[in-house]
């Protein structure tokens, strides 16, 4: 009897009474574990996505009138894609005028005169043909931009004869090498010009906003220029081409899609930005990752 008092008493200070059917009061929840997971670059699913997407882009061109060739590179992944990317036989038009102001800069030692600089906003936001003609006779001609080619290392690229700057041929891959100068640096120009150039690219007028500027996401800055020219002696096509660069959050995009033999500056805005488009879309997959938990055993 009096062990099962002293059971009683020991169970009501545990559990309020004796005989009851209170349940006891549920602990504090245990703390949650985090699971140490570890992230690795997928080089095979990397490689499989970026051949999709050139076979896609080759199937979509496929499909599309006239020449086309492009060549995009990645600051950020280094990641260089493209066709045709040598191809220096497709006419820049429009586009040369960026390398226009470029030589010019690079000569002056970035020192242009208020006209100067006034005609340089002219060529690249507005596109002005006359203030292109202007610049490239103060500059001397093509003769003074091909030593600019040679010193920044576009070797496939050839200015316009004589006074005919638009008649300038290039390739996408040294569009992208014209590009990379501009962001990195390299020529001869100063930070400060650069950013002159760039900043004028990037605030194109509204007009001269389509190309490349396609790949671009929300929020994406985009500094681009374009150009497209009738070729009344090529059976009366167009060239049409368009390079740039678009960068924001994960990828900083340096981009040239050129074409000719279109049948209208109309088809070849719509296939320049078509692979753009595509490119922008799918770019984000090109780097995809696998995760594998972290090892339980520490190094020895």
């Amino acid at each position: 009897m009096r062990a099962r008092l002293v059971a009683c008493v020991g169970m009501m200070l545990l559990a309020g009474g004796c005989g009851s059917r209170q349940v006891l009061p549920a602990g504090p929840p245990a703390a949650a574990v985090a699971r140490c997971v570890m992230s690795f670059p997928d080089v095979r699913a990397g490689r499989l996505a970026r051949a999709r997407l050139v076979s896609d882009i080759a199937r979509y061109l496929f499909h599309r009138p006239g020449r086309i060739v492009y060549a995009v590179h990645d600051l950020v992944s280094g990641i260089t894609l493209g066709y045709g990317r040598q191809r220096d036989e497709l006419v820049t038009a429009g586009g040369a005028k960026v390398d226009i102001v470029m030589a010019l800069l690079a000569r002056r030692a970035g020192r242009l005169g208020k006209d100067e600089r006034h005609l340089a906003e002219r060529m690249i936001r507005k596109s002005d043909d006359r203030a292109a003609d202007a610049m490239w006779s103060r500059i001397g001609g093509s003769g003074a931009v091909s030593a600019f080619y040679r010193r920044i290392g576009l070797s496939h690229t050839t200015p316009g004869p004589g006074a005919n700057w638009s008649g300038t041929t290039s390739s996408p891959s040294d569009r992208v090498r014209l590009l990379k100068v501009l962001v990195k640096g390299g020529g001869g120009l100063s930070a400060a010009d650069r950013d002159l150039v760039l900043g004028l690219m990037g605030r194109v007028q509204e007009d001269q906003s389509w190309g490349v500027s396609a790949a671009a996401r929300r929020g994406d800055r985009v500094a681009l220029k374009n150009g497209s020219t009738p070729r009344p002696f090529v059976h009366g096509t167009w060239a049409v081409s368009s390079y740039g660069r678009i960068a924001g959050p994960g990828r900083d995009l340096l981009l040239s899609v050129q074409s000719d033999l279109q049948p209208g500056d109309g088809a070849g805005i719509e296939t320049v930005e078509g692979v753009a488009r595509m490119i922008g879309t799918r770019w984000d997959g090109l780097t995809p990752t696998t995760s594998r938990p972290c090892p339980t055993k520490p190094l020895p």
